[in-house]
């Protein structure tokens, strides 16, 4: 891919945390990036993999920064993973680690949450984890219960550095049960899936934006999409030959590619 065939792109799927922002901070030139991409007609989705928080929680912080969102604009890992047990396990038992207010979303939405005998454990980047909410899930999946994860992502950016992650967590119980989850969020095919479902826009008009090439990259690449490196968050510019996933293209930051979004 060229940097020059961008125009060609229709929805820009954004990473948020290591792409337009570190933690509560701006990265330089989002704000131009976001507007440059209203002006040009191209549809933007803001997708995380972070499933601390809900789209709700999203959709305030970004127009707390001046970002102009709607609910719409926003997609989570949590979403993709209530849409997959609404879809794959309806009615089944579900342990949930989570945030408060990630596990009412959950609740809301249909989904069997209980605290004893599950089908199925979920982890998500559980920011109020305690070693209560992990010896219970080893305990269940030791016992049968199917293992789910919202992502794959192993640390969270933050201004100061990163902080473990959701499958930094999942790797302490998998060490424990010998039990792998099946993780979805990017770069699975369910993400790209439920993007390409409730926008209408197909595999190949869309371009995935973010600073890790083991979820943001491989999204597009793995699934028929675009996969974009911007190297304002996790990933570095020598990072890069360690991977097997090569970006489409890469930037310094998503400010670098408007002059080539017309």
């Amino acid at each position: 891919m060229k940097k020059e065939d961008l125009k060609d792109i229709k929805l820009f799927v954004l990473d948020m945390d290591g792409t337009i922002y570190l933690s509560n901070t701006l990265i330089e030139g989002s704000l131009d990036f976001i507007s440059h991409l209203r002006k040009t007609n191209k549809g933007i989705l803001f997708f995380t993999n972070n499933s601390s928080r809900t789209g709700e929680t999203y959709v305030k912080k970004l127009n707390d920064m001046g970002f102009d969102v709607e609910d719409k604009d926003v997609m989570t890992s949590g979403d993709v993973t209530i849409k997959y047990l609404q879809t794959k396990y309806k009615g089944k038992k579900v342990y949930l680690a989570a945030t408060p207010k990630v596990y009412k979303s959950f609740k809301e939405a249909g989904i069997k949450l209980v605290d004893e005998n599950p089908d199925i454990v979920v982890m998500t980047f559980d920011t109020t984890l305690t070693y209560e909410k992990l010896d219970k899930a080893c305990h269940y999946i030791r016992n049968g219960a199917l293992f789910l994860a919202t992502h794959l992502d192993i640390n969270c950016p933050t201004i100061d550095g990163f902080m473990p992650d959701c499958g930094a967590m999942c790797e302490l119980i998998t060490k424990s049960t010998e039990v792998k989850p099946k993780y979805l969020g990017k770069p699975f095919e369910e993400t790209v899936d439920m993007i390409v479902e409730s926008t209408g826009y197909k595999r190949e008009e869309i371009a995935f934006i973010g600073d890790r090439i083991y979820t943001d990259v491989a999204t597009g690449v793995n699934n028929g999409a675009k996969g974009i490196l911007v190297l304002s968050g996790e990933t570095k510019e020598e990072d890069i030959s360690k991977f097997d996933t090569a970006p489409d293209l890469i930037f310094d930051k998503a400010f670098d590619m408007i002059p080539y979004i017309k």
